[in-house]
């Protein structure tokens, strides 16, 4: 299941960074972050449960860039 959000994140470092820490939570099969536009696009791997995935990718983002939100 792919499913896209809106953000808001200040650079495209930043979007790079939090792009690559998110690949590594358990539950996302791939994600793109993107600067320019201020979206992701989140992959999710099968019969795991979005919605907890996306607590993690939340915690994980910000982590990396404290200011970076899921509207």
């Amino acid at each position: 299941m792919n499913k896209s959000f809106r953000i808001e994140v200040d650079c495209a470092n930043c979007a790079n960074l939090v792009e690559n820490a998110v690949k590594k939570v358990k539950g996302v099969k791939e994600v793109t972050v993107s600067f320019m536009t201020q979206k992701m696009k989140i992959g999710f791997e099968d019969g795991i449960d979005p919605e907890a995935v996306m607590e993690d990718v939340k915690r994980t983002a910000q982590k990396i860039e404290p200011d970076f939100k899921i509207l």
